[in-house]
Order: structure tokens, then sequence, then C-alpha cells
């Protein structure tokens, strides 16, 4: 590994996915003489969930997955959520078409596409709710473009597989968001990573930080190991981010704050079915969400997906989840049990003995047959071929698990920031929404771990990159219109 200095720098950022090349970015705009530093332990950056094959690469904004607008128990929809989600995406779209202006991300061509974003269901129930979410969200700004369509011939033109070889008599609907996007957000890590070498920070590859701990004097010190894992040094910082993904929580735990205290992590692996025929591929252009089914969790929700990566299509279909106690998708096996400590004993267990749906969906996606796994997919694709489909691992998930006052422990679905009171560490666990809503995610590492610099001098340098953020876009249908308008004149995206 390229030698870690022994110096005191301003700012360590671990992990080199979207979170940390992200936080960079923001650091150099806001404080240009600052010094960092990024370790990632791997040969290059995006190994792991930022990687465009270890994620869907849907720019995650409500348009169409589900479960950012559940039903309620009386049947009641609420829109909060799913609005809350579309801003946080609308906020990343305009911070990189802000990054391509500066000339610190290039050709957008490479990291986002237009691609309709589609959810389909079948069953008089599912049709019900689709069409009750949509009369909602029709009104909302950020959802203006949304259509709606319980016509087979008319979903046909929107995604053909979805009809092709359908039984007639099912009942089905669809709504379609033409703005949808397809994001591969490595490269947009890898160009804000080059960015920051080339502004002067510090990039160490196959670097593989083992141990946080503070020093006498309140900063940070990092053990720093080789790839083999032979070579150790160290490194000093006034302040860390980790954004590791699932190595985040030892980190955390080996940094000592008490605010990580009750954290545990469960770990799933996620596997897609990519097709490998071409005619197949051309034949669909669409991110087509479904819904769970009763008693899944939201991790399951099926989709089959347009991916534009490296300048090629192709379509996968998934998620199909498997279990493994590593951590990172290059980790150990021992993640898992190493993770175990005193304090998230007690609301690990308690997960495991509440969460029955998980476990059983678990373990049914761990028993199925190939046979089973291609008729899930022609759920979605009544003619698909099993000839046509390879099965191949994504990204390891670390969803949270973390003491709750009432229940004792939780398992929580999303992603969740960790800092030390006097803000100077801080770390990301969790997964989706994560990429889709980085700059958001970091934004509010930002405003916790240095408040007075962010509500003083930062504070009108973010407006000018980012106006939306805080500002209740979707109240103003004329104001969301010209930012979506403007950002997509930015990044090449159609409207």
């Amino acid at each position: 590994m390229a030698r870690v200095s022994t110096k005191t720098v301003d700012v360590v950022l671990v992990g080199g996915g979207i979170m940390s090349a992200t936080l960079s970015a923001l650091i150099k705009d806001l404080e240009p003489t600052w010094s960092v530093a990024l370790l990632e332990s791997q040969g290059e950056v995006a190994t792991e969930s930022s990687n465009a094959w270890n994620n869907a690469g849907t720019g995650h904004a409500a348009l169409c997955e589900l479960n950012y607008m559940p039903e309620g128990q009386d049947g009641s929809l609420n829109a909060d959520k799913a609005i809350g989600i579309n801003e946080q995406y609308t906020l990343s779209r305009q911070w990189w078409a802000h990054q391509v202006k500066a000339g610190k991300l290039k050709n957008p061509k490479t990291f986002i596409n237009t691609i309709p974003h589609l959810t389909f269901v079948e069953g008089e129930a599912n049709v019900d709710y689709l069409r009750r979410r949509y009369e909602i969200l029709k009104n909302e700004p950020l959802f203006a473009d949304m259509e709606y369509s319980e016509d087979p011939d008319q979903i046909a033109g929107w995604a053909p597989l979805l009809i092709d070889r359908r039984d007639k008599s099912q009942k089905i609907a669809a709504t379609r968001s033409i703005s949808g996007t397809d994001v591969n957000f490595g490269e947009i890590t890898r160009q804000l990573v080059d960015n920051l070498a080339a502004e002067g920070g510090e990039v160490f590859l196959n670097s593989r930080v083992k141990k946080v701990k503070r020093t006498t004097d309140g900063n940070w010190e990092l053990t720093v190991a080789d790839a083999s894992g032979a070579k150790k040094t160290t490194l000093r910082a006034k302040f860390v981010f980790v954004g590791a993904g699932g190595g985040a929580l030892a980190l955390l735990q080996s940094a000592g704050i008490p605010e990580i205290s009750g954290f545990g992590g469960f770990p799933i692996s996620g596997k897609f079915l990519r097709c490998t025929n071409p005619e197949v591929i051309k034949q669909h252009r669409a991110k087509v969400y479904g819904k769970a089914k009763v008693g899944a969790p939201p991790m399951s929700v099926p989709h089959l997906d347009t991916r534009i990566i490296d300048g090629k299509e192709s379509l996968l279909f998934g998620p199909y989840a498997g279990f493994s106690p590593n951590f990172l998708k290059n980790g150990s096996y021992l993640d898992l049990f190493k993770s175990i400590r005193a304090h998230n004993l007690g609301p690990m267990l308690k997960v495991g003995l509440t969460q029955w749906s998980l476990e059983k969906y678990l373990l049914g996606e761990l028993l199925a047959s190939r046979q089973k796994q291609i008729e899930t997919l022609r759920d979605y694709f009544p003619a698909a071929d099993a000839d046509d489909w390879e099965m191949i691992t994504a990204g390891q998930r670390v969803q949270v698990m973390k003491k709750d006052p009432n229940k004792g422990g939780i398992l929580q679905f999303g992603t969740e920031i960790v800092s030390s009171q006097d803000g100077t560490i801080a770390g990301l666990l969790g997964a989706s929404p994560g990429a889709s809503t980085a700059v958001h995610a970091m934004l509010d590492v930002l405003k916790r771990c240095f408040p007075n610099e962010f509500n003083g001098k930062w504070q009108s340098a973010i407006q000018k990159q980012a106006s939306v953020y805080g500002a209740n876009i979707n109240s103003s249908a004329e104001k969301t219109e010209a930012v979506l308008a403007e950002t997509a004149a930015v990044l090449g995206l159609e409207r």
C-alpha cells in the first residue's frame, strides 16, 4: 500500500464507496484547505455496495417503490415518506448537476440515464391499492408525470415483457413515471475520488483500517494494515467518517463511543438473475417494481430492471436473498460473531425471536430450487426462458438492529447515522435507499458534527450547490418543475 502519513490530518474517510466519496467532495468544496485522506481496503474504490453490479441502480425516488408508501392497518395511505425520499433524491440530482457544471463529474451518460419507473401489480386488492396510491401522488408536484393504467394493451406499450403470454383473466394495473433514472453509483464514486486526489487529497488503496481509538489530545488514531495484513502503520485525524458499509459497525465499536451501544447488524446476501439474451434485453427498457408478498420484508420487493453499465444495457430480476455471516462481500465469515457485544446481545436476540416473517423468507430463499426462482421471474415475465438467465451474487447488506425502549430490540430497514456527542467521529449503518440519498445523508453528517460551521458560513455555499436542500421543494409545482428541468438539461435526462 502507499505509505500512510503519520501526521495528523483534518479528515479521514474510511471506505471508498459513494458515501465517503460524496462527503469528500462536500468538504473540499466547503473547506478547500482542509487535509483529507481516504482509506479503502481493496485495490480500487466502489467494490462493495456502490459497485454497479452489487445494487439495482435505481435512483430511489419512490416513483415505483411501494414500500415507501405502505398501507396502514386501517387501509389508509400516507404520502409523506414517499415525498421525503423523492425530495432527497432530487437533492442528489441537483448536487450531481452542480458537480458536472463545476467539472468535477464528467460525461453524465456514464453515471445517469433516463429509464422509466413502473409499478406493476396483479389481483383485485393490489390493483385497488395501486389505484388509491396513484390518486394521492398524481397531485404532488414531484410525481406529476405519473400515469396509471389497468389496460393490458397500454401496459404492454410501456413494458411488453410484462404482458407477453400473461393470463388474460388476471386483474392487473401499473403506474409509469417517465422521469425515472438508472444510476451507476460506482462511476460517481470513482469520479469523485479521482477529483479528491486531483485537489490534493490522499487516497490509500489496499489499506484496511483495523482499529480506531481516541488519543489523549482528543483526536483519533487509526491502525491501518496493508493487503497482506502483515504491515501496519497509523494515521491520526481530527475527524473520522466511517463509510465502510458493513464494516462500519466493527470500527465504531472499536472507537468505543457510547452512541454505538445497542447496535447490531443482520447480514443478508443479495442475488439477481441476469439476462444473457440480447434479443430479450432490447425488448424491455424500464425499472418495474412489484409488491412484496404478504409477510415478506421490504427488501424482498421484486423488480425487473434495465441497467446501463459501462454504456451497455443489461436486464436484471430479483432480488433473491441468501445468508452469509460476513458483513462485506469481501469480508470475513466471522464478522457477525465478532460484532456481538454485551450491550447488543439483548436487542439481537429480541430481533431473532420476533422477526419470524424475515426468517421464514430467508429460509425459503435458501431452499428455493432453480425452478422456483424461475417461477418467481415468470410472475413478472411470463414468457421467460430459463436458459436466458444466470444467477449472480450482488452486494452484502447489513440491516440495523438496535435497542428499543418498548420492544427491547428492533430490526430497521433503512440507514442510520451514528455520531459521537463531540462530533469528532461519525458512521453510516444500514442499507436502502442509501446511495440514492447520499448527499442528504452526508449533509446530515456535516450538520451534526460541525454545527457552528454548518449554521454559519457553510449554509450559503450549500444553497448555491443545491437550492432544494431544506426547501420543501414539493410544495410548489413551479419550483419543482424548474429544478427538475434544469437538472435534466445538465445531466442529459429526458423530461
